[in-house]
């Protein structure tokens, strides 16, 4: 849209607001709900999509820096009007914008020191919008009031959705505590935050009565006036303490309540909301959502009764509870349904996002964890879940790491095509579609990450990869409304995973199947399916071409060879086909025992006759764990008895379970067998680290400091005191023996405030890099890495040395490795499959070389002096290595 067109809109929607609502008919603000079941939402962070008006960019607080990571970039609702053509074009029917309420602009600190670029750069500002002042003003930097509505009358008369990111549970950080804090006394050690800019407290009442200091406002108890949370898993600090020094609300105080009532009642009345995401759900007692959901309150009613009185029946409302469990774990699946539970009579949240899925998908997809763990997720799903076509699902948002900051392309198709084939409202994280890895890079040229031009390609390939998905979704209802049942998983590698999905009446008519190969090789489908024998499966939809049709065989049961890294999916339809008499049967005679420490043979027979291929070879293979690039050859004696080898010199964990199959391609199978296998762990090496060297590299002027959040604390998470390589079946673990290991932020993989890097050194591999990729620094002693893993509490990546820089990662491995966490001993230990290492080959020579830092999409940055999530005693270009190993030569 023009600058003329914007220009009438605006004068339009003000004249509007001037009139009343009978003037505002030219206006679509208010729609009936859709089913949301039906939604594809596109998720923006406002600051960072598309900058329509320059002249809001610099608000002259020092909060302003084109292209900084930290700054505002000059998003605004205008740009994000102006690209609505591109976002529908991808096949979104919503679009999820940040907060776009009245911020504080610079973190405390940042605004005493704006004249002071190295301190200053230290600070963050507040472009993505979580940083309230105002809950129900627009902030400058993004527009106004007539912008937002705008924006609104484009979506809707698109036949698109608004869905507002809102918070609750905090303000901006406008006070802080210094460590005499009591309960009893708000007033000690609390310090106001005098120069923050746009004004020194928040500009809306009763929010701006924030200092204990005055009895009258201590009296109005609006906030809990705590110091900052230093242990999450502590409840009482979860619901009252600061996040991360943010003010933290009394969301049980009535005042606060209303307040937060009548503020985002606003937005739904003036603007046309269609649904809201409530940020940090976790932070607020759950009576408080069903108060802000449905309270009678004439002056400020619940949000539900506002939208209804707007005509939006099916207001939707989901939130935010970050947790992640661990393979077969439920614990945070059950607490995040507990906020869509009833509580004192009354519903509380539709929805939450569903961050379980998400580990799950990632695992599967990015890291090459078998398969049986994203099918368990999808089965417990289900099944734990009373609304779970609700719930929205992602492949990666603003809080975590890119899918590609550790992920392959492949596996992002692979992730997408799933999210968009299961229950839940798929929810695309922009920039995901242009390939993006840099967790908040701006879409437009002068933005952060942006490399100087725009990212609006609608031929960009994984763009209209999701565009063939969503239209596959969308023409398909029973992806958004079926039941998913899964028909195979590999539960010792990557490989297939394959579900059905079918209607509420499960009629043939109304299911369909899909199907994955998670792994780098051709590997075997085997289904044991419900469908009579001959039902005909047409093909929907391939991540390479459309696959041609499958006919059902014997028994239920369908095969088929799957390419590496393929996504499938077919229809079921009520057409037969004749199924071919079987020529032969095979058999695979039951293992001496399903546990075994080494190589072992397996026998079985052949009755009747199998074909030969064109090479006049017959097709009858040993398969282990569907894996058919390793399939062993076979070759029945005249009897039709057979005997083969089976090759465990990969495999090392005890709790996988291997499977056995063989398979004459086309003709037969077996029954499939399994085995676990009992090969014990040899240490190879032992070395201790100095206790208390994690002060930075040897030879600098000053020590490195840790950063000063108060979950830090004294821990010294980052002190490596030992590492213990061991060795079994070609596979690589190490115990990292650490002064302390903390969980204070419930992190996915059980420890936090550490990240390791890993670097590998493979003998006899030519090639490999000395540069740390993103650490600012080389590896010592000559060495050249051939694997790199990066590990910290929510992220672990697996890299090869192919394209690596001092700002790229190189090339994404899968299998990737597992870790587990032993906080009783301070040990964390990675393990490094055999996969990923080459099987087969002598990790004699080998060296490892271990560096510890701290990283939250990206590695933390490095400055003079600590800030709260930032180290100090360091200058930017810096090497960012708290703490070190010796180089690690394996014998």
């Amino acid at each position: 849209m023009g600058l003329c067109a914007h220009f009438a809109t605006a004068v339009a929607v003000a004249f509007a607001m001037l009139t009343g609502p009978a003037a505002a008919a030219g206006l679509k603000l208010h729609v009936p709900s859709p089913d949301w079941r039906d939604q594809i939402v596109y998720f923006v962070l406002t600051d960072r999509f598309a900058d329509g008006e320059p002249r809001n960019n610099d608000q002259g607080a020092g909060e302003y820096g084109a292209g900084e990571r930290d700054r505002y970039n000059g998003g605004d609702l205008q740009g994000l009007r102006q690209r609505l053509a591109y976002i529908r074009g991808l096949g979104a029917t919503a679009v999820w914008i940040t907060p776009p309420v009245a911020n504080q602009w610079l973190a405390p600190g940042g605004v005493d020191a704006v004249h002071n670029a190295a301190h200053n750069a230290a600070h963050n500002a507040g472009y993505h919008g979580y940083w309230a002042e105002n809950f129900m003003q627009v902030d400058r930097h993004l527009g106004n009031l007539a912008d937002y509505r705008a924006l609104s009358h484009a979506l809707h008369t698109q036949g698109m959705f608004l869905v507002q990111d809102i918070v609750l549970n905090h303000t901006g950080d406008y006070f802080h505590y210094d460590g005499r804090w009591s309960a009893a006394n708000p007033a000690l050690g609390y310090t106001a935050h005098s120069l923050t800019r746009p004004v020194p407290r928040p500009s809306q009442r009763p929010f701006d009565r924030n200092d204990p200091r005055d009895p009258a406002q201590r009296a109005l108890a609006i906030y809990h006036w705590t110091p900052d949370v230093s242990d999450y898993t502590d409840p009482h600090q979860e619901l009252n303490f600061q996040m991360s020094g943010l003010d933290d609300l009394n969301t049980e105080n009535p005042l606060v309540r209303q307040a937060l009532r009548r503020s985002y009642g606003h937005w739904i009345r003036k603007v046309g909301v269609d649904a809201f995401r409530i940020d940090t759900a976790f932070y607020v007692p759950r009576d408080f959502l069903a108060d802000f959901l449905h309270a009678r309150d004439p002056s400020a009613p619940g949000i539900a009764r506002v939208a209804r009185h707007t005509g939006r029946r099916q207001f939707h409302v989901f939130g935010e509870g970050f947790g992640i469990d661990k393979p077969f774990d439920d614990r945070q699946a059950r607490k995040i349904d507990g906020y869509m539970r009833p509580a004192n009579g009354q519903p509380l949240l539709p929805g939450m996002l569903n961050f379980l899925l998400y580990g799950a998908l990632g695992d599967a997809f990015a890291r090459g964890r078998p398969t049986t763990e994203l099918a368990h997720r999808i089965t417990r799903m289900m099944q734990i879940h009373a609304r779970p076509h609700l719930m929205p699902s992602f492949v990666d948002n603003h809080d975590v790491d890119r899918f590609l900051a550790g992920g392959s392309v492949a596996g992002l198709r692979q992730a997408l095509l799933a999210m968009m084939t299961l229950p839940g409202i798929p929810v695309i994280y922009y920039g995901t579609e242009q390939g993006f890895t840099e967790q908040r890079a701006a879409m437009f040229a002068a933005g952060f990450g942006a490399g100087g031009r725009d990212h609006y390609d609608m031929q960009a390939p994984l763009y209209r990869d999701i565009a063939r998905m969503a239209a596959l979704r969308k023409a398909h209802r029973v992806f958004s409304r079926g039941r998913p049942t899964v028909l195979q998983a590999n539960a010792a590698q990557p490989g297939v995973l394959a579900w059905s999905m079918a209607g509420a009446k499960a009629s043939v008519k109304d299911t369909t199947l899909v199907i994955l190969n998670t792994a780098e090789s051709d590997h075997l489908a085997d289904l044991a399916t419900q469908w009579p024998p001959g039902t005909v499966l047409e093909g929907l939809h391939g991540l390479d071409a459309k696959p041609g049709r499958l006919v059902v065989g014997a028994h239920g049961r369908l095969m088929l060879r799957l390419p590496p890294r393929s996504g499938r999916v077919w229809r079921v339809t009520p057409k037969r086909a004749p199924v071919a008499a079987g020529l032969a049967r095979i058999s695979l005679d039951p293992l001496p025992s399903e546990r075994v420490e080494d190589d072992f043979s397996v026998t079985g027979s052949v009755t009747g006759k199998l074909t030969h291929s064109a090479q006049g070879m017959q097709h009858l293979l040993l398969v282990v764990d569907g894996d058919l690039a390793a399939a062993t050859p076979i070759s029945p004696a005249a009897d039709g008895r057979w005997q083969a080898r089976v090759d465990t010199s990969a495999m090392a964990d005890p709790e996988l379970r291997h499977t056995l199959t063989a398979w004459a391609e086309g003709q037969a199978a077996s029954t499939t067998r399994t085995f676990q296998i009992n090969r014990p762990w040899r240490l190879v090496a032992d070395v201790t680290d100095p206790a208390g060297d994690d002060t930075g590299p040897s030879g600098l002027s000053r020590a490195y400091t840790y950063p000063t959040d108060p979950s830090y604390g004294a821990n010294r998470q980052m002190d490596l005191r030992g590492v213990k390589v061991f060795s079994a079946g070609g596979a690589l673990r190490l115990d990292l023996q650490m002064h302390s290991v903390s969980s204070s932020w419930n992190p996915a993989n059980g420890f936090d405030h550490v990240a390791f890097t890993v670097f590998i050194e493979l003998p006899g591999r030519e090639g490999g890099a000395r540069v740390m990729p993103l650490q600012d620094a080389s590896l010592p002693d000559g060495m050249r890495w051939h694997l790199r893993l990066r590990a910290g509490g929510w992220s672990n990546a697996l890299f090869e040395a192919d394209g690596a820089s001092a700002s790229a990662e190189g090339r994404p491995v899968t299998p990737g490795a597992s870790i587990r966490v032993d906080a009783a001993s301070q040990t964390v230990s990675l393990t490094v499959p055999a996969a990923a290492l080459g099987k087969g080959a002598t990790l004699s020579g080998a060296r490892v070389y271990v560096t510890t830092w701290d990283y939250d999409g990206g590695y933390r940055a490095l400055g003079t002096e600590a800030q709260p999530f930032a180290m100090g005693g360091g200058a930017a270009g810096q090497p960012k290595v708290m703490d070190a190993s010796a180089v690690i030569v394996l014998p």
